[in-house]
């Protein structure tokens, strides 16, 4: 087996967007993402423990814990075992470092599915992605050594580093621009303190692709779009909200992508698109006066069409760019460097509060995930879920195995209209969707 990783030390310091997750975490923020894996058989615990102990040798950019500097965390190596158990607890809790001796990420399992949530310090979702994967390779060859040669893949060098690509690839000249306009936040009565509810909306990937096509449009465009239309109708609408403020989607971009990087730190940016509510109604009222109705599909193609012109603006390499440099310049300035640890934090959470007032959901798609050979015919699909918040009480993530696409809705709002509205237009659309929950909130397709 040959490992290359270019990075020995037994610390290193956080990246550029690390830096600010442990100071802003806790209960509320756990700032926590979960991949998991439904496998087609019961998941073996002793094999699952094997499996973690070998990827972590492969990828010891995992096997650290987090210590507190004077200015900065930073990440050391962690000697302790992984505590591998059933999952009991609601996804993407907040990690407790003393009750999981140490380590940045978690591993679950339950019946056929196995979890992995991780700290947004530790990585991003793309790398963990790659951890993951590691040890459902290992975990399948373990558990079936008389289909699997495991020294055909192991042989394979696996190149990557730790380094901050952020300071690599940023640029000094770059200027930012800054949202001013705060988000229409999300309306409803949340559920009970400390549950999460997880709605899993299975798409037929392939009819997802056709339809997207009838509009040339991308995957991540049409369902960002179909994502907007459901807020106005399921929340907005439906709690007739007199709010002007715009419906903001927050989309994670891979920035390796863009810029050359083998990092398995973070490295990603963001970007905002603000769907106007005001001058939308505007409209409406315009078309209503002229046509005397509105057509829903009317509404969903001119939401599309904005989509996918804020994309083609924002989704270039100088946009990325500029989005990416304000951030890390704002993490070298002196001043901000300058404050101890302890007083970062109050200011950081203080700060925080307001800054999550400008984002109204976030969707995170992290696209194919690739399986080589005989080991897909183990696996049902993969899903992802990201931790919802206070102010930005739902999130939604998606991932696409073979031709399932899984679009989750994790939330803490005590009402699925924003859900149902989704299901709905893709079933409209003759798109074969199934339903899968946690069950804290009632099931969609059982109600339609």
């Amino acid at each position: 087996m040959k490992t290359k990783n270019k990075e020995n030390t037994t610390w290193r310091r956080l990246d550029n967007s690390a830096k600010i997750f442990p100071i802003s975490a806790g209960k509320k923020y756990s700032t926590v993402f979960r991949i998991s894996c439904l496998l087609k058989e019961k998941v073996n615990k002793e094999i699952l423990k094997k499996a973690v102990k070998e990827a972590l040798k492969r990828y010891t950019s995992f096997k650290v814990k987090m210590k507190a500097g004077f200015f900065w965390y930073y990440l050391e190596e962690n000697n302790k075992d992984v505590i591998i158990e059933e999952e009991k607890d609601y996804p993407c809790k907040y990690i407790d470092p003393k009750k999981n001796n140490d380590y940045l990420f978690k591993i679950t399992y339950f019946e056929n599915k196995i979890n992995i949530d991780i700290f947004h310090s530790l990585t991003d979702g793309g790398s963990g992605v790659v951890f993951f994967r590691e040890i459902i390779y290992l975990y399948l060859e373990l558990m079936h050594p008389d289909v699997f040669n495991r020294n055909d893949r192991l042989l394979r060098k696996i190149d990557y580093n730790t380094e901050d690509s952020y300071m690599k690839n940023y640029s000094k000249k770059a200027k930012g621009n800054v949202s001013s306009k705060k988000a229409y936040i999300l309306k409803g009565k949340k559920i009970k303190l400390g549950a999460i509810s997880a709605i899993h909306e299975i798409i037929d990937a392939d009819k997802l692709k056709e339809e997207c096509k009838k509009y040339e449009a991308t995957v991540t465009q049409y369902l960002t779009a179909v994502l907007i239309y459901s807020i106005y109708k399921g929340n907005y609408e439906k709690l007739k909200s007199k709010s002007k403020r715009p419906i903001k989607v927050c989309i994670p971009v891979n920035l390796k992508k863009y810029f050359p990087s083998k990092t398995m730190s973070n490295f990603f940016s963001y970007m905002t698109l603000a769907y106007n509510i005001e001058n939308k109604n505007k409209n409406i009222e315009k078309e209503k006066e002229e046509k005397k109705e509105i057509n829903n599909t009317d509404m969903f193609i001119k939401i599309l069409n904005f989509v996918k012109n804020e994309f083609k603006e924002k989704l270039t390499e100088e946009e990325i760019l500029k989005t990416m440099s304000a951030n890390v310049k704002l993490g070298n300035n002196l001043f901000i460097k300058s404050i101890p640890l302890e007083l970062k934090k109050i200011l950081v959470r203080l700060s925080y509060i307001e800054i999550r007032k400008y984002t109204t959901i976030t969707f995170s798609n992290i696209g194919r995930i690739g399986i080589i050979g005989k080991y897909k015919d183990y696996i049902e699909y993969f899903l992802m879920l990201i931790a919802p918040e206070p102010v930005e009480k739902i999130k939604c993530s998606g991932c696409t195995f073979e031709n399932k696409m899984v679009f989750t809705f994790t939330s803490i709002l005590n009402d699925n209209s924003i859900e149902k509205e989704f299901y709905n237009f893709l079933k409209e659309k003759n798109i074969s969707v199934q339903i899968e929950s946690n069950e804290v909130l009632d099931d969609i397709s059982k109600e339609n």
